[in-house]
């Protein structure tokens, strides 16, 4: 039985672990490792209530906890960062291509958002989630969800039009 729950769990990561991670990248306004912290952090809430949710809804689920996680953290004022007397050495950046490019002024724009903007906008309109999903994510009423996607994408255009480069 624990074996088959495992498994069940194990398969889920592995099928919607990409797609789990790039959420909780835009989440987290673009930064690789928090994004990966806060998954792993709701895939371990989600391991403690797999056998109630595995046959029903894992995905909204992890989703939910990731959403309210990304926004608490989005509070913290510190990060834990320590100063060191020796950088880490730099990756050799080589050929970016357009797309990383336009993702990463993306991801950017998204950091600028207020924490609950951004979390309307990835869900409304990256997830394409229907507003009252979002609205119980944010655990506040329906118009007050289309009122932050509202707002945040109104930013996002503000942010994004001085530059004279299209969104793809």
């Amino acid at each position: 039985m624990e074996q088959s729950r495992a498994r069940a769990f194990d398969e889920f990561v592995a099928a919607r672990w990409s797609v789990l991670v790039h959420l909780a990248r835009l989440l987290v306004g673009g930064d690789r490792h928090r994004a990966e912290d806060l998954l792993q952090e709701s895939l371990v809430k989600l391991w403690f209530v797999w056998p109630k949710v595995a046959d029903e809804a894992p995905e909204p689920y992890v989703r939910k906890v990731m959403v309210r996680a990304a926004a608490r953290s989005g509070q913290r004022r510190w990060w834990g960062e320590r100063p060191v007397e020796q950088l880490p050495e730099t990756a050799v950046v080589g050929d970016v291509s357009a797309d990383v490019a336009e993702r990463s002024r993306l991801e950017a724009a998204l950091a600028q958002l207020s924490p609950k903007q951004r979390v309307a906008v990835v869900l409304r309109y990256y997830q394409d989630l229907p507003e009252g999903q979002v609205a119980e994510v944010l655990g506040c009423p329906v118009g007050t969800a289309r009122s932050h996607a509202a707002r945040g994408v109104a930013r996002l255009r503000q942010i994004l039009g001085n530059v004279n480069e299209p969104v793809r």
